[in-house]
């Protein structure tokens, strides 16, 4: 069994350093445009929702100011705060992240206990 776990992480690393295949084309200024427009309106799309609406308020935050600031915004700022707004966790309080985090460590000792190596689980008993 170590020999199979062994030899399929060598081969997965191996493969991770083989180059990838790439394309690079023209991009029409068409498309280039509509996709910065589109950053603004998602933006604003964002702040027009209830909840985010109703967040601005209760910090003092007029939407009205809210979106004509965003629509000052350079493209570049637009799509670093696009960026940022995606990249945001959905609940925002962690606690996702956290139980995903424990059931991580629990799957990982669960297997080197099946594996032998450690003993934290009663339940478990390793391969011979």
């Amino acid at each position: 069994m170590r020999r199979l776990v062994a030899i399929l992480v060598i081969v997965s690393l191996t493969g991770m350093g083989l180059p990838q295949p790439a394309q690079a084309g023209m991009l029409p200024t068409e498309a280039g445009l509509s996709t910065e427009a589109g950053t603004k309106e998602r933006i604003l799309g964002f702040l027009d929702r209830g909840d985010v609406r109703n967040q601005l308020q209760s910090l003092g935050v007029n939407p009205a100011d809210a979106k004509a600031r965003v629509a000052s915004l350079t493209d570049d700022e637009a799509a670093q705060l696009a960026s940022k707004i995606d990249n945001l966790p959905a609940g925002g309080d962690g606690v996702g992240a956290l139980i995903g985090a424990l059931l991580i460590v629990f799957i990982v000792l669960l297997i080197t206990d099946i594996l032998g190596v450690t003993k934290v689980f009663p339940f478990t008993k390793p391969i011979k």
